[in-house]
């Protein structure tokens, strides 16, 4: 049990027609809670952190303490580089060690996508690591002032850009949104369905925090193998930390570390019994 491939974790989650669980961190008390929660289920997970996430959680302190806490796991995890949009950081995630990268051309016409993801593919392959590239638009935010109107991603766009981009897993756009959903997702299972059909590579589902249990299984049912969490867990996270705050006349660091480190494992558990449902 040790740090491992983006694709072997995909494949094995293929074989047993289950969701494995991609999950977002910030801090240290985060990896903590997501491996804890892994190692007690006995479930291999992907540790991720978003390039948009960097201003607050470096990539130089952060990347190492993922990619160490993976090595000393008792559970197979992988760890991944997520939205990665400037070549630079996607490089500097690889050299720090992590097994796979996401390049983010979703809002680049298809053709100048694929030559740029296919750039990408390259670097990964130089340090034997996968790529997971994305098509259509992942709409709503993860705590920014911009929403983002979804687009569907097109079967045929799919089938094109799967074949010619060098990829490893694809990212679709089925009405599921990124951050806080105002109300429940309207998912369009028939173009999962349509896509999965005619695309080789797995296919991974972004914003899942605002989902169901059954949605997510008709989802994976349907082609999902990479299911991303972040929202959840940093709202799980807040949520532990002011109930203990309020909860203690004097609180203390050690205190908040355990909040924070109960907050997230509670959160990883949660979906990782529906992914493995």
């Amino acid at each position: 049990m040790t740090l491992v491939r983006m694709d072997e974790l995909l494949k094995r989650a293929a074989a047993k027609h289950i969701g494995c669980g991609a999950f977002n961190v910030g801090n240290m008390e985060m990896v903590m809670g997501a491996v804890k929660a892994a190692e007690e289920m006995k479930c291999p997970i992907i540790l991720q952190i978003a390039e948009r996430r960097l201003k607050h959680s470096p990539l130089e302190l952060m990347g190492p303490m993922m990619v160490q806490a993976a090595i000393e796991s008792s559970a197979d995890i992988a760890v991944h580089f997520d939205h990665g949009i400037s070549i630079s950081n996607i490089r500097k995630a690889l050299e720090l060690g992590f097994t796979s990268v996401m390049f983010d051309g979703s809002g680049l016409p298809l053709a100048e996508n694929i030559e740029k993801t296919k750039a990408i593919s390259l670097i990964a392959a130089e340090f034997g690591a996968c790529l997971e590239g994305e098509l259509g638009v992942v709409g709503g935010n993860e705590g920014e002032d911009v929403m983002i109107k979804t687009e569907y991603t097109n079967p045929a766009d799919a089938l094109e850009y799967s074949r010619a981009a060098g990829i490893d897993a694809l990212a679709v756009a089925i009405g599921n949104a990124h951050g806080h959903y105002i109300c429940e997702p309207e998912l369009k299972f028939d173009v999962l369905r349509e896509i999965d059909e005619i695309v080789d590579v797995p296919l991974v589902l972004h914003g899942g925090s605002g989902m169901n249990a059954q949605q997510f299984q008709e989802a994976i049912q349907n082609g999902i193998r990479k299911v991303n969490i972040a929202t959840a867990s940093f709202q799980e996270l807040t949520r532990n930390v002011s109930s203990y705050v309020k909860s203690n006349s004097a609180p203390t660091y050690f205190g908040l570390n355990e909040a924070m480190v109960e907050g997230v494992y509670h959160n990883v558990k949660r979906h990782i019994e529906i992914f493995n449902m």
